[in-house]
């Protein structure tokens, strides 16, 4: 009977199938009794961040080990030479092209660390915002230049771009001129993104004004910025601009500001009395930060006179909306309390001409 067995033999293609088989099943066993240990270690941490970790690199990991899993056991196969040059050629591009997809799921992965640990609405958020900003910048930077390594490790494997590539490195020169030539605007943006994770001038969630349009920072990209303003409307400027042309930023140093409102009165008017009302009026709303506020008159003109009132807030939403309160609260005292207040026109009369 044993001799009956040993005289078997199977298909060729068989044996490989089977080869090719045992070797992807032994990779998802190896991928997944793995991930349980990383699974299991990251829950024995306080903080989320190896959750993190372990969730982005989960997929690229189980192909990533499919593909070495394969690439080993390809001289265990029985191939031919058209068969086995094909093989080789196709882990030189899909090998790569793994590595370089775990390594842009690890970078995001790291800018979803710093999202989570860095909270960008509490009040004092400058440095949060600033830890954001360059994340931002920086992570689509590092998955451009990993996707050009990639891509070029993948051309690399093919012996027909190998040749090609010593061609294309003496017309290098000249095609870079060309293309620079080209995509000057592109370029000038591109650079201006890298410039400004180092610089600064802007960083998330900041208050700008920029074209006359109030708004706040929601996405910094490499060639553009989206500004999301009052009104629920996107203004999309490039990079450049806020590195070449003057704007206003609310929030360079501190979420806090100082917020102003005026009332134009008539020139009899109760100042004091006016002052005594806007204080009472201020410290009572609840979006007053407690660190300042005063009442003058800054202006005055024959018909009225200008007074300023200013009183500070946490933050610039919450001081606009203050400096509607304080309108709204004067206006309603002077039209209730002192209607002698609003201004009034005053007519001069002027003498009659001597009879000739």
């Amino acid at each position: 009977m044993m001799d009956r067995i040993a005289q078997w033999s199977l298909p060729i293609w068989l044996i490989d199938t089977a080869v090719v088989a045992v070797a992807i099943f032994s990779a998802l066993v190896i991928h997944a009794v793995a991930m349980s240990l990383f699974r299991r270690l990251a829950a024995r941490t306080p903080d989320s961040i190896d959750d993190i970790l372990v969730a982005h690199a989960r997929s690229p990991l189980r192909w990533l080990m499919i593909g070495f899993t394969l690439a080993f056991v390809r001289e265990q196969l029985h191939l031919t030479a058209g068969a086995s040059l094909l093989w080789s050629q196709a882990a030189g591009i899909i090998v790569p092209g793994l590595g370089g997809w775990l390594a842009i799921a690890l970078i995001r992965a790291g800018a979803r660390i710093v999202e989570h640990r860095y909270d960008i609405t509490v009040a004092d958020n400058l440095s949060a915002r600033r830890r954001r900003t360059r994340s931002a910048i920086m992570t689509r930077i590092l998955v451009l230049t990993v996707g050009f390594v990639t891509i070029c490790l993948m051309l690399l494997s093919i012996p027909s771009i190998r040749t090609v590539g010593v061609t294309l490195m003496a017309s290098a020169g000249i095609a870079a001129l060309a293309v620079g030539a080209a995509a000057q605007p592109a370029l000038k943006n591109l650079i201006a993104g890298i410039q400004m994770a180092f610089t600064e001038p802007i960083r998330i969630d900041d208050v700008v004004i920029i074209d006359n349009e109030w708004g706040r920072i929601e996405e910094i990209f490499l060639t553009y910025v989206v500004v999301a303003l009052w009104d629920e409307r996107r203004l999309v400027v490039p990079v450049s601009r806020f590195l070449e042309q003057s704007f206003q930023n609310w929030t360079r140093h501190s979420s806090q500001l100082l917020g102003s409102a005026f009332l134009y009165l008539d020139p009899s008017a109760d100042i004091a009395r006016l002052r005594a009302k806007s204080a009472e009026l201020i410290e009572s709303n609840p979006r007053w930060d407690r660190r300042f506020h005063n009442m003058q008159v800054t202006d005055v003109k024959p018909e009225a006179v200008e007074v300023r009132i200013l009183a500070t807030a946490r933050d610039a939403s919450t001081a606009f909306d203050l400096r509607c309160d304080i309108r709204e609260g004067l206006l309603a005292f002077v039209r209730d309390e002192m209607p002698e207040a609003l201004p009034r026109s005053r007519q001069i009369n002027q003498p009659s001409p001597l009879p000739a």
